[in-house]
């Protein structure tokens, strides 16, 4: 299967077991990159891997909290995403400013979020068809982008069709 051809997506629910190998992952790539993984960073990408749902920086808070035991500034959760966005370990959902992990950190990549409207559940799919579709448009109409967002409302299998 070529690169442009594959899918990857997010397997729901996500067990302890994975979070912690993808945790491993990213730990090796901050060892290669030279980069501080900080506690605040270590448990924020924990407990998004573990909830396996998109959380708003303030559920992360309120988790983080419980997780270390003690009173937390926001700015403390907002520079470890900034940290986590910044080395592609998780991803943003701009129309519920959310967090969730990224299913493939540390690969340039265009990502689409199938968002489930009644459990609340993301699916990251990498499809470089879409990718590549979105540039041609844009190049069609003289627009340079400079990142594709593409995320998809419905309903899961799990909640059923409406």
């Amino acid at each position: 299967m070529t690169r442009a051809n594959s899918r990857k997506t997010t397997q729901k629910p996500r067990p302890a077991k994975l979070a912690a190998a993808r945790f491993d992952e990213i730990e090796i790539q901050c060892e290669q990159r030279g980069l501080r993984l900080t506690e605040m960073r270590r448990e924020a990408y924990l407990l998004l891997a573990e909830k396996n749902a998109p959380l708003s920086a303030y559920d992360l808070l309120e988790g983080l909290e419980a997780r270390v035991g003690r009173k937390l500034a926001p700015p403390t959760v907002y520079r470890a995403l900034d940290f986590l966005l910044e080395q592609g370990f998780i991803h943003r959902i701009a129309s519920s400013s959310k967090y969730l992990t990224c299913d493939h950190p540390g690969e340039a990549h265009e990502s689409i979020y199938f968002m489930c409207s009644n459990c609340g559940t993301a699916r990251e799919i990498e499809d470089t068809r879409i990718a590549k579709l979105l540039s041609e448009d844009a190049s069609g109409v003289g627009f340079s982008p400079q990142r594709h967002v593409v995320e998809v409302q419905g309903v899961c299998k799990d909640c059923g069709t409406a």
